[in-house]
């Protein structure tokens, strides 16, 4: 690079005791803005199926990162809390198979940090000129989640590199695909999508092929997924009062709205609605206008909407898995199992039938490629 800005930042932040972080901003925040105005003025659906909030856009911006952070901290919120310390010992028994196998970290949505501070802390022992890279929609949500993470583990600042991305736009994951190429060449990389992230997704199975498709036959992804041992009426109507009963949780689902319009919403209108779809739990969580007469929504720079009465918006989309969908999942996406851990919730003097799973996937070279479609017509 020669004498650029850029050469010089290594040394600019060594013995550095500021509060740093570095980070490389791909999109124009403006135009994330001009897309969210575009989704929350789809048709009008009275079952949170028309106007909504597309994933990652959940976290996006520094109110929504405030209000996860919040949610995540909640001492009511008992699927954090205790799926944290299910994680912690699931990967103590994954991680010695990562460090035999991964030199680098890259975080796809690094959350709060606190799993990212267990990945850098195990795998910087076994390398110690390993890389980490946060990847996340929101540049917030990256300062905040990955200072977590350098600070738990004790990470150099300077082997640190954000990257401001929306994974969900193919375009972005080859753009991501060719940087990382050019950053580590031919050294393998641990991808991490934990935390349900795949779950937030409208269609999960087609977000999750594209993530595979950035492997090298070298990397290694991990992907925890939350799960449910059966889907019976009663465990689906056990999934919508998990995530119903906690505050803190309802008030961060809200908050992207509230954040970046000027609809005021009662928390008391948003509805948790749980079905059965593809052999797993689909979440549904919607305001919704309860009221007699239509309300109008501003948007900077957008003009107004006009939310008929018992018109919604779509606030967040989860899932609860079940092993078939999961192995169906993985198979389609055209990766393989080389390790898992599964293990249900126990917080409750009743039996839970929810819990988490974590898979270890590598590029499966049986997997069938899929060929370019041919016009036989020209």
């Amino acid at each position: 690079m020669g004498d650029s800005a850029i050469s010089r930042i290594d040394s600019t932040l060594a013995g550095d005791d500021f509060a740093w972080s570095v980070t490389l901003v791909g999109e124009d925040q403006s135009d994330k803005l001009a897309t969210l105005a575009q989704y929350l003025d789809d048709g009008h659906s009275a079952s949170g199926d028309g106007k909504r909030v597309p994933s990652g856009y959940a976290y996006w911006g520094i109110g929504p990162t405030i209000a996860w952070f919040n949610a995540s901290n909640d001492p009511t919120y008992m699927v954090i809390k205790v799926g944290t310390e299910m994680f912690r010992r699931q990967w103590r028994s994954i991680s010695p198979l990562v460090t035999d196998e991964c030199v680098h970290l890259v975080s796809l949505g690094v959350g709060t940090g606190a799993k990212d501070g267990m990945f850098l802390e195990t795998m910087l022992r076994a390398n110690p000129s390993m890389l980490y890279i946060p990847v996340d929609m929101s540049a917030e949500m990256l300062r905040t989640g990955s200072r977590t993470a350098v600070r738990d583990a004790h990470f150099p600042l300077d082997r640190s590199l954000g990257l401001q991305i929306d994974l969900s736009l193919d375009g972005n994951l080859e753009e991501l695909q060719q940087f990382l190429d050019r950053l580590v060449g031919e050294e393998s990389i641990l991808y991490s999508l934990v935390g349900n992230t795949v779950a937030n997704f409208d269609d999960d199975a087609e977000f999750l092929n594209g993530i595979a498709r950035v492997l090298r036959p070298q990397d290694r992804i991990l992907v925890e997924f939350a799960t449910t041992e059966d889907l019976a009426p009663g465990t689906v109507h056990a999934a919508e009062a998990e995530y119903r009963q906690t505050r803190g949780f309802v008030e961060f689902v809200a908050s992207a709205v509230r954040y970046n319009t000027d609809l005021k919403i009662d928390l008391d209108q948003v509805r948790f609605t749980g079905s059965v779809e593809d052999e797993s739990i689909l979440l549904k969580v919607y305001w919704q206008n309860a009221g007699g007469e239509a309300i109008r929504m501003l948007i900077p720079g957008s003009r107004p909407i006009h939310l008929e009465p018992h018109d919604t918006i779509r606030l967040y989309t989860t899932r609860k898995y079940t092993t078939v969908r999961i192995d169906q999942l993985v198979a389609g996406a055209g990766l393989r199992t080389t390790h898992r851990q599964r293990e249900r919730f126990r917080h409750t003097q009743r039996q839970n039938p929810f819990g988490l799973e974590l898979r270890l996937l590598a590029h499966d070279e049986n997997a069938p490629v899929e060929l370019p479609t041919f016009d036989v017509w020209n």
